[in-house]
């Protein structure tokens, strides 16, 4: 299989009379070895065109591949006009042999024509399977004849797409760039020692992935019956020839079968001679391999493939390399149109994109996803010395997070992994023998570091560039000038963003990352502040996924700005929310993104709605983030005055009405309410500065709860009584006496543990300063009848679990010890000398003798001579 042309196709094939001017260059999407191939095949033939397996709508952008700034890793994107949000990608990366022949292409001024299933076929396809789903939800009956339909039909034209594998993965009957994997393309002996392509059990490659999650080398494409017909057998090329050659991993068998070996050798096409060999004999024995709806897309590039033999001189093809027996195959032209007729058909745009790295890893759900993207660009960019130079990329990281790496270490690594290669019988050192010898040599043993390093370097976190000239929608574009002038750019690694908002450009950044939220591009999630807690501080996790390109597409309906598409996604937002608390959400996003044109709107709802809403705890759950809207107004210098207004008065009425809204609930409702009641607390305390007569109000409404009869849940009850500790508006004797009530032997111990646990929600340093009610607590829980400790110990564990452990620590001690026979305060002045207890009692002498050391700290008159007497 040296000859250099591919074996011979039938006569009236798409090949048959044009074998010498036709190359068939079956790949491996995002294969490097084939990349290498492909190039080396190009620069041998040097076609008069270049085919791809990709959609024909991208011929009109395929030009901007001779942009210095479009880099790799870089996907198309189509999406249908009038819906971005279906859309489809495909990927490319540097090392992909698709990306390797257009760049060879444009460098050569030789046209590229894409000519797999157009994606507005493939889009429609795939609203026809979704419809399809829906209908077999609906009706499981109707469902069940659907796929004889299908099948019925010689046209095609209810034959449904092929199941990408995630929003990300290539949808509608297109497995685009890396949809499937096709088998290497090195001629050494044991890529196919069978040729029938057999494993070595005998029996067919099975095992076929559920739809999105495709296993390695398994084509993302499924067939219409999936669904329903369970037992489909789908080939994995990749694993089935690595069975062959005795592999459990087809990732290890593609290294040593191929990167290891594919440099070498005269003959360019000797690897795709080699690969046409062993498509053929595992079509035979497969069929179509389970992918049924293949037949589509090999018809079209068969179409395709004649029009550009008949227009040029000398055709390239690179294709999967599952697809090369279909293009080769002996069918008329008059068949492959009747199977393309009545296809459905929508108008689509297509564009270029950035991509990931970490997006075309398997893990992330892609159907043509690789293991290592980051050891494959490693693989393909590196001239020689593959693993000295990538053992010196691991020590280079390493030394960037200040872990101890020296010379000696990466020399060490490498004969390491040299000689666990030739102990297990590899040709050269792989990835898993870099990883071993890494591991052993630069980290110890540990597994930390390798899993940085896997992350980092092994799939790495590349992200691509696309040039200002690619098309967009507005919105896009304005997006990436706002981007560019916030100096925030977009990177596909987890990073943390720390914001002043006293800042200008941090208060612009601010506003943005909110707007995009607002329209459904979470580019950043919300974090904690590493530096302070102040108001005018802010932290996002900020991380550029591909698919946000799409939620930018699809937010274009909403303007051509950012600022303006948020704006009207708000008012339509507020005017369509489900509830009160919807629109308060919506009123704090507007003023966290400085939306000043949706406020009129939102207030003019939220006014309607709370006006009408009497359910005390709709309006309990909207007041906390209507008053949160309100602080940052004020922090943000914007006017929440109206909002002000709106807050006092949902606070005026929740005290009216919460207490005869908390009688009578049971116990998820009461603890629903306990939630609410946490946050109106906190709520009225933020408004209390400019409205102090509402707190004097809402504490009455705590007395009111906390001295109820047995109506009112006892967890409400005793939070009210917590409530009103913290804030200085109870006694310390009171809140004794109020527990004492609750723990009486009168109240059944079931609803005397809610009192306690919602006393005791808000910490139990109580507990260890005040041994009243340590006692109190004690004494009532030791005297909890046998057949009824059984029901109240959850909610007991359930309230002790929240304290910190140091208090539970402390706590234990206590009760240990025994509480004060005399009822003081730990440590205080109510204990007697000996009392069983943390402490025998205050020292007046010792106490005293602090306050000259506390006077000076303070910076009072006198203090240092006070302190200098005392020391005499």
């Amino acid at each position: 299989m040296s000859t250099g042309t591919l074996p011979g196709p039938p006569r009236g094939s798409v090949a048959g009379d044009d074998a010498e001017r036709l190359w068939l260059l079956g790949v491996r999407h995002h294969g490097p070895g084939s990349a290498r191939a492909v190039r080396a095949a190009l620069d041998s033939r040097r076609p008069d065109v270049v085919l791809i397996e990709g959609p024909p709508e991208a011929d009109a952008v395929v030009g901007l591949a001779a942009d210095p700034e479009l880099r790799p890793p870089v996907a198309l994107l189509a999406h249908a006009v009038g819906d971005p949000a279906r859309a489809a990608f495909w990927p490319f990366a540097r090392f992909s042999p698709e990306w390797v022949a257009i760049r060879w292409a444009t460098d050569h001024g030789v046209p590229v024509r894409f000519i797999d299933l157009p994606a507005a076929n493939s889009l429609a396809l795939h609203a026809e399977r979704d419809a399809r789903q829906e209908l077999a939800e609906a009706d499981p009956a109707e469902a069940d004849a659907e796929p004889a339909e299908a099948d019925a039909d010689p046209a095609g034209e209810s034959v449904p797409p092929e199941e990408g594998a995630q929003r990300d993965t290539p949808e509608g009957g297109t497995p685009e760039a890396g949809a499937e994997f096709g088998v290497p393309e090195d001629g050494t002996p044991d890529i196919v020692p069978r040729t029938d392509g057999t494993p070595e059990d005998g029996t067919p490659e099975d095992g076929a992935p559920e739809a999105g999650a495709p296993e390695a080398g398994a084509p993302c494409a499924h067939t219409p019956q999936d669904a329903e017909d369970s037992a489909a057998v789908r080939v994995d090329p990749l694993a089935v020839l690595a069975r062959a050659a005795g592999y459990d991993d087809p990732e290890r068998w593609w290294e040593d079968a191929v990167e290891h070996r594919g440099r070498e050798g005269d003959d360019p096409l000797a690897p795709f001679t080699a690969l046409a060999s062993a498509m053929e004999a595992l079509r035979e024995r497969y069929g179509d391999g389970g992918h049924r709806d293949d037949a589509i897309r090999e018809a079209h590039m068969r179409l395709r493939l004649r029009e550009a033999v008949k227009e040029f001189g000398r055709v390239a093809v690179v294709c999967g390399a599952w697809h090369v027996p279909a293009l080769r195959a002996d069918a008329t032209v008059t068949a492959d149109r009747r199977l393309l007729r009545g296809l459905p058909k929508v108008r689509a745009e297509l564009t270029w994109v950035p991509w990931t790295h970490r997006r075309l890893a398997r893990r992330s759900g892609y159907g043509a996803g690789i293991d290592s993207p980051g050891w494959y660009d490693h693989l393909f960019s590196a001239p020689d010395r593959v693993v000295p130079r990538w053992m010196t990329a691991v020590a280079g990281l390493l030394r960037a997070q200040d872990h101890p790496v020296s010379s000696a270490h990466v020399i060490e690594a490498v004969r390491l992994a040299e000689t666990l290669a030739a102990l297990r019988g590899r040709p050269l050192a792989g990835l898993g023998e870099a990883h071993d010898a890494v591991r052993a040599v630069m980290c110890d043993g540990s597994d930390v570091l390798p899993a940085l390093i896997h992350d980092r370097l092994v799939v790495g976190e590349d992200l691509g560039t696309v040039p200002d000239s690619a098309p967009a929608v507005p919105l896009a574009r304005d997006l990436v000038r706002t981007q560019r002038t916030l100096r925030l750019k977009p990177e596909a690694a987890d990073r943390q963003l720390d914001l002043d908002l006293r800042s200008d450009n941090d208060a612009a950044r601010s506003r943005l990352l909110h707007r995009l939220g607002l329209l459904g591009v979470e580019w950043g999630r919300p974090g904690e502040a590493r530096q302070g807690t102040g108001t005018f501080r802010e932290s996002w996790q900020l991380c550029w996924e591909p698919e946000l390109s799409v939620r930018v597409a699809e937010a274009g309906v909403w303007g051509t700005t950012v600022e303006s598409a948020a704006t009207a996604r708000a008012r339509d937002a507020a005017e369509t929310a489900a509830g009160l608390d919807g629109v308060t959400a919506i009123a704090e996003r507007c003023l966290l993104a400085d939306l000043p044109g949706a406020l009129p709107t939102v207030m003019r709802v939220l006014a309607d709605r709370a006006a009408l809403d009497t359910d005390v705890s709709r309006l309990a759950g909207a007041l906390p983030a209507l008053v949160r809207s309100v602080r940052y107004g004020d922090v943000r210098g914007t006017d929440a005055g109206a909002l002000r207004e709106v807050a006092e008065g949902l606070a005026t009425r929740i005290c009216v009405g919460l207490p005869p809204a908390c009688a009578g609930l049971g116990e998820d409702g009461a603890r629903e309410m306990r939630g609410h009641l946490d946050g109106v607390h906190a709520a009225v305390a933020l408004l209390a500065g400019a409205h102090e007569p509402l707190r004097g109000r809402w504490a009455g409404v705590l007395r009111s709860l906390a001295g109820r009869d047995a109506t009112t849940p006892g967890l409400i009850r005793g939070r009210a009584a917590r409530l009103l500790l913290d804030d200085a508006r109870l006694e310390t004797a009171e809140a004794a006496r109020l527990m004492g009530l609750a723990l009486s032997p009168g109240t059944a111990p079931r609803e005397a543990a809610a009192w306690v646990e919602g006393f005791l929600s808000g910490g139990g340093m109580l507990l260890v300063h005040d041994e009243r009610l340590l006692a109190l607590v004690d004494g009532w829980l030791t005297g909890v009848p046998e057949e009824a400790f059984t029901d109240v110990l959850p909610l007991i564990r359930r309230t002790f679990a929240e304290f910190d452990s140091g208090v539970r620590r402390t706590v234990g001690e206590l009760v240990r010890r025994g509480p004060s026979t005399a009822g003081g305060t730990v440590g205080g002045g109510g204990g007697e000398p000996g009392a069983a207890g943390f402490g025998a009692g205050l020292d007046p002498g010792r106490a005293d003798a602090v306050l000259p050391t506390l006077r000076l700290l303070l910076g009072l008159p006198g203090a240092a001579r006070d302190l200098e007497g005392d020391r005499a």
